[in-house]
């Protein structure tokens, strides 16, 4: 029965992969060759082929789905002219941010590739640092929602206050030490496949080491700006990333913890030399075969992956609102004019032009804009808008040097509490209503509140820690798109 199972498997994989070869080019089915020779030098040959695991990270993306199909076909490409093939383990980080879509996308990829029932494949992701079976269905846990929560607030008070709108860099943080973590899970990995860019892997690295400094680690100085120095660079910054934050207070540990190795062999193995086809060219791939549902204009526009379009435009109407003493509309108008800028500076598409004026230019819809922003922000986020200011202005750090400034702006009739509030953080008893007055403005216990407290801001270059009596706030890229985003950060 085993034997005819495994026949009857075998050929829906080899269909599988038939019809993956359908959508790719030529130049993509010699590239595939390429990657399969990549893969079994990297194992030692193909008699090895069969011991050699790959690690490859879902975030439902557009190019994760990609490489993930290409991977797939390489895997079964030599299953089919092999007595054995490469074993492949594909993790996603449960996020508050994550979209359903996202996980959609992942899971009618995973369901496209066969990959579920297939042995040779673990599907996994992560929550509150627990490995689990992937499971599209299954949303984020409670505990593992309000832990992203937190660190989203730490993380993101440590800003300059006039500085890059960084605000998601906790994002970097736990994703690198996902990759740490998962790469050593139940055996480990040899290797993994990513097929970033040059310039995506060194935003990454960059915010990595960005947000690393916020959370109080020591962050060592590569030269190298690509993953080959990752693995060294999380061993460097150690298992727990935000250990400085949270010091007496009780944090969930990686588990199942007997299933981590000690120690990672983990290599870097970069396809992106072998990713042919131009964006256009992969939609049929993407969407016929994997379900890829697309948002090209979310994929083109947000600062980064790890906060939607929507909340990034809605950030720059409240940073323009409460902080330059314009309109929100205002800061969402000059956000669409500075997303037009990058659009046609990197040549894209008149027709996602049009959809970004759609979206964020028609001022009579911008207070509904607004009201579904706050929403997702509360929903996906745990943020209400009174906290999400709070965060843009950082007025706890550096022994709360910005308060008045944020007090003046946004809650002046507190101003006459601030030697209470100053008590407070400094851990001394004040009236209750004081207390919780700062849990509901800032979104966090009072004990966190006082951690920042005595913490200092963190500039955006080189990940630095900034002196206390200088805060450089330069954008941190100078690549063309990359500057301007730096721009829209700066609110300049």
């Amino acid at each position: 029965m085993t034997n005819i199972h495994d026949q009857a498997m075998n050929y829906v994989y080899q269909q599988v992969l038939q019809r993956l070869l359908s959508f790719f080019s030529r130049a993509e089915r010699t590239a595939l060759q390429l990657m399969i020779q990549r893969l079994v030098v990297a194992a030692g040959g193909m008699e090895r082929i069969g011991e050699y695991k790959v690690l490859a990270i879902q975030s439902g993306s557009r190019d994760s789905c990609y490489t993930l199909a290409l991977l797939r076909a390489a895997q079964l490409s030599i299953a089919g002219r092999a007595p054995a093939t490469f074993q492949l383990r594909v993790a996603s980080l449960c996020l508050n941010g994550t979209s359903p879509k996202a996980r959609e996308n992942i899971h009618r990829s995973y369901s496209a590739l066969f990959l579920y029932d297939d042995p040779r494949v673990d599907v996994l992701m992560v929550d509150n640092r627990e490995v689990l079976p992937f499971n599209h269905l299954a949303p984020i846990s409670s505990a593992g929602r309000e832990s992203n929560r937190l660190n989203l607030l730490m993380v993101g008070h440590r800003r300059v206050w006039d500085g890059p709108l960084d605000l998601w860099d906790d994002g970097y943080l736990a994703t690198g030490e996902f990759y740490g973590q998962i790469a050593r899970w139940d055996g480990g990995v040899d290797a993994l496949i990513s097929g970033d860019t040059p310039r995506q892997q060194k935003q990454f690295i960059d915010g990595l080491k960005r947000a690393a400094a916020k959370a109080g680690l020591m962050t060592p100085n590569h030269n190298e700006t690509g993953y080959e120095v990752l693995f060294a660079l999380l061993d460097e910054l150690g298992c727990d990333s935000y250990r400085a934050f949270y010091t007496g207070h009780e944090q969930a540990a990686w588990r199942p913890a007997d299933q981590f190795e000690a120690c990672r062999r983990t290599t870097f193995i970069d396809l992106h030399d072998m990713l042919v086809s131009n964006v256009e060219e992969r939609w049929p791939l993407l969407t016929e075969f994997l379900g890829f549902q697309p948002d090209e204009l979310t994929a083109q526009l947000r600062d980064n992956e790890f906060v939607s379009l929507s909340i990034c435009a809605h950030l720059r109407g409240l940073q323009a609102c409460f902080a330059q003493g314009r309109s929100y509309e205002a800061g969402v108008a000059e956000y669409l004019q500075r997303a037009l800028v990058m659009m046609r500076r990197k040549r894209l598409p008149e027709r996602l032009c049009e959809q970004a004026v759609k979206v964020f230019g028609n001022p009579a819809t911008q207070a509904d804009q607004r009201a579904l922003a706050t929403a997702e922000v509360q929903k996906y986020l745990g943020l209400s808008e009174v906290q999400l200011v709070c965060l843009l202005f950082s007025p706890f750090v550096e022994k709360g040097a910005t308060l008045e400034r944020f007090l003046r702006h946004c809650h002046p009739g507190m101003l006459v509490a601030m030697p209470e509030l100053h008590r407070a953080m400094q851990g001394n008893p004040v009236p209750e209503q004081i207390l919780q007055w700062m849990v509901d403005v800032s979104g966090l216990p009072v004990s966190l509140i006082g951690t920042l407290y005595r913490m200092g801001p963190v500039a955006a270059d080189e990940g630095c820690v900034a002196d206390t009596q200088e805060a450089d706030a330069q954008a941190p890229d100078d690549h063309d798109d990359a500057a301007i985003a730096g721009e829209w950060s700066a609110g300049h």
